[in-house]
């Protein structure tokens, strides 16, 4: 019998809101699957393997969004019910299981049933009203074939297709693929709202994806990417300044259940104008909170993809530059490092991973014993084993983006440490994203979320960039929810 899965935040989980000025703050609550494991060997094994299933599947497949996240979910209401979804900013469709609902290949994974009063899951279809094959949302969540290709798909006769009249007939249902589960679904227009805020966030004409069937996805994703139909697209349409501004800060767990005593707080719009400069704070610099912002990518094929350009990774003094696949985004769509929220791990392409991991080990195999055992039972490499039980000469890891930004990583973000039969063992936690000669195409590389905790990561659509900062995340929460 499969283990129950374990939810790392119990607080807040329907839903706690407040109101920052113009922002509204949600709670990310994080969940930490037991399945087929109970050892941190395997639980790495796994979540290494499952990394690296979806980001070489999405290089294979271009046309797929990233996989959603198994790791972090926020709630909020369709019609009268509400939901839990995961966040997603890999992907841009708001999709989630419909009564009747059958998943296939699901048991034993994270589901609303392991929630605490999670409302009624799957959704009943009280209020909501079918989309239309004439609408744009059909159009999008379709590759953005011709209304009138999909009318046709439709059944909408010819003369009715000449003279615009298929309003009554239904979008056709759509498929979406992940790495490692995919779901057919039918669009659908319903009130979607965020209850407690103030004032109250309401849009009447909310569209998302209703599925009766998947495979490995029992629960549904809210995506966060940059295509019409992700939930900040359909914020912006009547709140800009909500829609066009958010932030995140995850707070770090290092795959331990008692770290994480607090959600991780999820930012829509502009919480403080003025601690965003890249300024010193003359008044309480001790305080300042200082943002690295690099340039979005525009992704021709994939405009749903927040790409960024890696320029280059230190380890300690030693700096290695990035490719040119991880710098830029060419005309058909590839290159760039996508950042997602949805996968685990930072993924690199073999030869730049190559690169970065054997100056490491040059830097570290020369103090530490290689442990090769602990390599083949986690999947993860280097790891070592630590002098009496710590590590005291781990170099630096930064990461240089685009626009001159220089994110240096806390070491608890890059390297792992573990007990191994009552040994300390360290491990990088970095990824081999596959050669690029053999692969199709997309991104070249992926920033993962074990590599955002500790940061609040904005993601500015009016300016077109993304911002990395140091925050203790718990503390964030607790100050954007005073009063």
């Amino acid at each position: 019998m499969t283990s129950p899965l374990l939810l790392i935040t119990f607080f807040f989980l329907l839903l706690q809101i407040s109101l920052s000025h113009s922002a509204l703050v949600l709670p990310l609550s994080h969940s930490l699957s037991t399945l087929h494991f109970n050892t941190t060997h395997n639980l790495l094994k796994y979540t290494a393997s499952r990394s690296a299933t979806r980001f070489r599947r999405h290089r294979r497949q271009v046309s797929l969004p990233l996989s959603p996240g198994s790791d972090y979910t926020l709630s909020f209401s369709i019609g009268s019910q509400t939901i839990s979804l995961y966040m997603d900013t890999g992907s841009d469709v708001v999709w989630l299981p419909c009564h009747p609902f059958e998943c296939i290949l699901c048991e034993g994974k994270y589901s609303p049933s392991t929630i605490p009063n999670p409302g009624p899951l799957p959704l009943n279809l009280t209020s909501a009203s079918p989309t239309t094959c004439k609408s744009s949302a059909c159009s999008a969540v379709h590759s953005s074939l011709p209304s009138s290709d999909l009318c046709a798909i439709a059944k909408c006769p010819l003369e009715s297709i000449e003279i615009s009249e298929c309003n009554s007939f239904h979008c056709p249902p759509f498929y979406f693929a992940y790495g490692d589960g995919s779901f057919v679904a039918k669009l659908y227009e319903d009130t979607f709202s965020i209850p407690k805020s103030t004032p109250s966030l309401t849009l009447p004409k909310f569209t998302f994806g209703c599925a009766h069937s998947a495979l490995g996805e029992p629960i549904g994703v809210a995506g966060f990417g940059r295509g019409a139909l992700s939930l900040p697209a359909q914020l912006a349409r009547t709140s800009p300044d909500i829609g066009n501004y958010f932030s995140y800060c995850l707070i770090s767990h290092s795959f331990d259940t008692t770290r994480a005593r607090r959600p991780s707080p999820l930012i829509l719009g502009r919480y403080d104008d003025d601690q965003r400069e890249n300024k010193n704070n003359e008044e309480d610099e001790a305080a300042a909170v200082y943002y690295s912002y690099t340039p979005m990518l525009d992704n021709p094929k994939h405009a749903y993809f927040y790409c960024i350009g890696l320029e280059a990774v230190s380890i300690g003094k030693r700096r290695i530059k990035a490719p040119e696949s991880l710098r830029r985004v060419d005309e058909r769509g590839n290159g760039g490092m996508v950042v997602d929220s949805g996968t685990t791990f930072t993924m690199l392409p073999k030869k730049f991973y190559n690169s970065v991991v054997s100056q490491f080990d040059k830097q570290v195999g020369s103090i530490y014993n290689r442990a090769s055992g602990v390599e083949e039972t986690t999947g993860l490499s280097p790891c070592y084993y630590g002098e009496e039980g710590f590590f005291s000469n781990v170099p630096q890891l930064v990461l240089e983006f685009g626009g001159n930004s220089r994110v240096a990583m806390p070491r608890r973000n890059y390297f792992y440490e573990f007990l191994e039969k009552r040994r300390k063992v360290g491990c990088v936690m970095l990824m081999d994203g596959g050669d690029e000669a053999e692969s199709e195409g997309g991104p070249a590389g992926l920033l993962g979320n074990y590599q955002q905790q500790g940061f609040e990561v904005v993601y500015d659509l009016e300016l077109k960039r993304v911002g990395f900062a140091r925050r203790k995340c718990a503390n964030l929460w607790d100050a954007l929810n005073q009063g």
